[in-house]
């Protein structure tokens, strides 16, 4: 089954391949993102939060739902790699603006 994700949320997913300054440019200026205890604000902290997880762990994300709750989009994943508990099933919860994220929030 494939799902259809927001524009945003989809280049969001494409992004976290490719690294870090490609995750930032889907973020607003003003953005924030909540990982793991951690709030991350703007593209130079959000570049470098990917950055520093990337250079941690290798790992895939896939989208297995989608669903809109509270003004979110909330996208659940399977994600598996070389950490800790792997595999795990997380929840992204993001709030667009426009073509943009303006906040995600990744929750187990």
């Amino acid at each position: 089954m494939s799902l259809t994700l927001p524009p945003p949320i989809a280049a969001y997913f494409a992004a976290d391949k490719a690294g870090g300054d490609a995750v930032a440019a889907c973020f607003t200026d003003q953005a924030v993102v909540k990982d793991e205890g951690h709030a991350h604000h703007g593209p130079a902290a959000i570049a470098a939060w990917k950055t520093a997880a990337s250079a941690k762990y290798i790992y895939t994300s896939t989208p297995v739902a989608v669903d809109q709750a509270d003004g979110r989009v909330v996208v659940t994943s399977h994600v598996a790699g070389n950490f800790p508990g792997s595999p795990i099933t997380l929840r992204y919860a993001f709030v667009l603006e426009g073509d943009k994220i303006s906040g995600l929030e990744i929750t187990p």
